[in-house]
C-alpha cells in the first residue's frame, strides 16, 4: 500500500480507457440478442458494465457442499433482473465472452485455478421459427427445443490447460408450464459429471436469483426514517449461472487441505477488446467484470473507479491508493450517521481492511481469530501475500448443521464472511460489520432489524447445484404475492436477538474482541 499515488492513477485512467472502448463494444451485441433489465439494481454494481448485462457477474458463492462434505461448491451468477417469460429470444451466455471463477490459494491475489466456460449457441431452425421451442419440451435433446446452448469447461493451473467438461448442455431458460411441463427434470439433465481425480459435478443455466435484500438501502438508506423495508427487491426474477461441486484437494495449495485450508475466490468476464486508439483493430480478451465479496463495487468504490475496478486484477488491489482508501475510511458509515446520527466508528478501518482485503486472522488485525486469511495456510509464502479484495472461505470450517443467516455474526463460522452460502444474508451482515460489529462484539441496535428481508423468497434445494428453479410468473402481475411471502418469512424468521450473544461463536474458533489497554 506504499505504492506512489500517481502510479495509482495511471493505472486506473488507463483502465478507464480500455474498458470504456471495450465495455461499449460489448453492449452494442449484449442489446440486440438479449431482454432488456431492470433500469436499477445493485447488482449493475458500475456504470459501463450495466450495459451489458451477459457479462455482468452479480453473486459469487463458495462453501462446503451440506451434504458432501469433502467438497466446495462454487456459484456464480451473471444476467442481473431476468424477467420470467422475457422472450421470444429469453436469456442466453454470450458466446463471444470468457467466463470464469478464479481461485487463489497462497494469498499473491492471483489465480492458481482459473476454471473457464465458453458457450455455444446453436439454432435448429432459424429460418422458418421465431420460437424459442417449438412444442413442448421434455428432454435437453428433446427437437422441439429450438434454441440450446453448450459449454466447455477447462481449468488452467501453472500454465496447462486441461479440460473438466466438453459439449455439455446448458439448462434452457424457462419459457412457461405448456413448454416445460417439467422444468425439474430438464435441470437434473444439465447436471453433468467433471473430468477431475475425486468426482465432480458441473451445472450451467437458469436460476431464481439468490440473492435477497431490500435495495432500497440506495433510497437514502431505506427512506431515511427505515420505512422502505421488508420487500425483496429480486423477487421473482431470475439469472442465468454456472455452479460446480469441487474436491477440496482440487482447490487446495499443493492439494494438501489439512495443511493448507484457504481459498481466495472471485468470478470475472472477459470479452475481445479493441485498442481506443482504433477501434477496428482487434486487441485480444479483456477483463470487464469482476466479482467477490458482495456489495463492495456498489458501496465501497467510488463512482470514479469502479469501471476500472472491474478490470483489475485483485494482486493490483493494493496499489490503487484511492480504493484502499475507502476501505480504511469507507463512505457508507459517514452516510449512515448523517441520516440516523450513529458516530461512525473510528478510522483507520482495520477490520474491514480483514474482511475484505486479507482474511481475518490474528496477525492480520483488530478481529482476534484465526479463520480465513492465506496467511494460515502453512506452505504459503507470507512475502508473497498482499491485500486483494478476494471471497476467502477456509475449508476446514464444516457445515453447520443449523445455519443462521448472520453467519460469523452469529456463531455460524461456516457463513459470510467466511465464504459465502446462498442463505447467508450478506446485506445485513455487511450492514453491521461497517458499523463495526465484528471488531466491538456488539451489533448496533438501531440498525438491528436489517432490511427486514431475512430469506429467499422460494426455498434452495438441498442437493447440488442447490439453486431455486427459476420463476415462471410475470413480476409485474406476481410481485404483490412475492412481497407477502417474503413478509411471511421475514416474520417466520429468527430476529437479531440480544446483540451481545449472536456474535462470535464458540470453542477455539471464537471471535474475540482485542483486548483494550
Amino acid at each position: 500500500m506504499k505504492k506512489s499515488s500517481a502510479r495509482s492513477k495511471r493505472l486506473l485512467d488507463h483502465s478507464l480507457l480500455v474498458l470504456g472502448a471495450t465495455a461499449m463494444a460489448g453492449a452494442l451485441g449484449a442489446v440486440t440478442l438479449a431482454p432488456g433489465v431492470s433500469s436499477a439494481s445493485s447488482h449493475r454494481e458500475a456504470p459501463l458494465i450495466a450495459g451489458d448485462p451477459r457479462a455482468d457477474n452479480t453473486d459469487v458463492y463458495a462453501f462446503t457442499s451440506p451434504d458432501k462434505s469433502d467438497t466446495v461448491t462454487l456459484v456464480a451468477n451473471w444476467i442481473p433482473f431476468e424477467e420470467p417469460n422475457g422472450g421470444p429470444n429469453f436469456y442466453s451466455f454470450a458466446d463471444d465472452a470468457r467466463y470464469h471463477i478464479k481461485i487463489d490459494n497462497d494469498g499473491d491475489g492471483t489465480a492458481d485455478t482459473t476454471l473457464t466456460w465458453r458457450f455455444r449457441t446453436t439454432v435448429r431452425d432459424a429460418a422458418n421459427q421465431f420460437l424459442y421451442n417449438t412444442g413442448p419440451v421434455r428432454s435437453l435433446d428433446d427437437p422441439n427445443l429450438n434454441v440450446r446452448q453448450s459449454y466447455d469447461l477447462t481449468a488452467t493451473r501453472n500454465g496447462r490447460t486441461t479440460v473438466l467438461a466438453r459439449n455439455a448442455p446448458v439448462a434452457p431458460s424457462r419459457t412457461g408450464v405448456a413448454s416445460m411441463p417439467d422444468y425439474a427434470a430438464l435441470r437434473g439433465q444439465a447436471v453433468r459429471p467433471l473430468q477431475v481425480a475425486g468426482g465432480g459435478k458441473a451445472f450451467a443455466g437458469q436460476a431464481d436469483d439468490s440473492f435477497f435484500a431490500d435495495l432500497r438501502v440506495f433510497d437514502l438508506l431505506y427512506g431515511g426514517n427505515l420505512s422502505e423495508r421488508g420487500q425483496d427487491t429480486l423477487a421473482g426474477y431470475n439469472v442465468n449461472s454456472v455452479a460446480l461441486q469441487l474436491p477440496k484437494k482440487f482447490l487446495a495449495l499443493r492439494g494438501d487441505t489439512a495443511r493448507n485450508p484457504v481459498i481466495g475466490v472471485w468470478s470475472t468476464t472477459e470479452r475481445n477488446g479493441v485498442d481506443v486508439s482504433d477501434s477496428r483493430k482487434a486487441r485480444g480478451w479483456r477483463q470487464v467484470s469482476r466479482l467477490g465479496n458482495p456489495l463492495v463495487n456498489e458501496v465501497v468504490v467510488p463512482l470514479k473507479y469502479k469501471d476500472a475496478f472491474n478490470t483489475l486484477n485483485p494482486s493490483q488491489d493494493h496499489t490503487v491508493k484511492p480504493v484502499v482508501d475507502k476501505v480504511y475510511d469507507p463512505i457508507l458509515p459517514k452516510l449512515i450517521q448523517k441520516v440516523y446520527g450513529i458516530p461512525a466508528p473510528a478510522t483507520p478501518r482495520d477490520d474491514l481492511a480483514e474482511i475484505y482485503l486479507t482474511g481475518i486472522c490474528k496477525a492480520c488485525g483488530p478481529i482476534k481469530a484465526d479463520l480465513n486469511a492465506q496467511r494460515l495456510n502453512k506452505d504459503a509464502a507470507v512475502r508473497r501475500i498482499v491485500p486483494a479484495e478476494e471471497l476467502r472461505l477456509n475449508m476446514a470450517v464444516p457445515p453447520a448443521a443449523h445455519p443462521n443467516r448472520l453467519g460469523v455474526l452469529a456463531g455460524d463460522l461456516a457463513g459470510f464472511p467466511n465464504g459465502r452460502r446462498l442463505t447467508d444474508d450478506v446485506l445485513d451482515i455487511s450492514l453491521q460489520a461497517v458499523e463495526g460489529a465484528a471488531q466491538s462484539g456488539t451489533l448496533v441496535p438501531a440498525l438491528a432489524e436489517g432490511d427486514q428481508v431475512n430469506a429467499n423468497d422460494v426455498p434452495f434445494g438441498r442437493s447440488f447445484p442447490y439453486l431455486a428453479l427459476p420463476h415462471v410468473k410475470d413480476v409485474n402481475t406476481a410481485g404483490s404475492r412475492a412481497v407477502e411471502q417474503s413478509s411471511a418469512r421475514t416474520n417466520a424468521s429468527v430476529a437479531f436477538g440480544g446483540a451481545g450473544a449472536l456474535l462470535l461463536g464458540a470453542g477455539g474458533w471464537r471471535l474475540r474482541r482485542r483486548k483494550r489497554a
